[in-house]
């Protein structure tokens, strides 16, 4: 399985990430530009000593991203205003799910093209859960169907 965070602003959230991958066996994808260096204390701090058993793949731009992707890959983008609930979707051991800014989210320029690949997490209007945590929600429900084994 594999973790995108296009253009991620906060650190913290990047390494608590980091750390939900390094327990999980997810791959992490940084989709710059990045609203921090990445030797930021912050950053390294929420992802503690869990580095050295996280992938980290830096991407220079979003279509250098895609140009990873294989065609049996599929992309689920989780936002706020998803047409499917995260748990509604049979995931695949190597789909990517790809969590937009946390001040901006992923722009519509890049949405258009994934019509049918939203996905989102019940929450009362309004409000919204931090990127972490929502990542973990999605990451959690994924394995689970796989019986915590990928």
């Amino acid at each position: 399985m594999n973790i995108v965070l296009y253009q991620p602003q906060i650190p913290a959230n990047t390494g608590s990430i980091a750390r939900l991958c390094a327990v999980t066996g997810c791959r992490l994808h940084l989709v710059r530009p990045l609203g921090f260096f990445l030797d930021d204390r912050h950053m390294k701090r929420a992802g503690l000593d869990y580095w050295q058993y996280v992938e980290v793949l830096i991407h220079d731009s979003w279509e250098d991203f895609v140009g990873t992707v294989e065609a049996d890959e599929r992309l689920y983008f989780i936002e706020t205003d998803g047409t499917s609930l995260y748990h509604q979707i049979a995931y695949q051991s190597k789909d990517y799910l790809v969590f937009g800014s946390e001040t901006t989210g992923i722009p519509p320029a890049v949405m258009q093209f994934y019509a049918d690949q939203h996905v989102s997490i019940p929450m009362k209007q309004g409000r919204s859960l931090n990127l972490a945590n929502t990542a973990s929600i999605v990451v959690f429900e994924a394995w689970r169907q796989h019986d915590f084994q990928w």
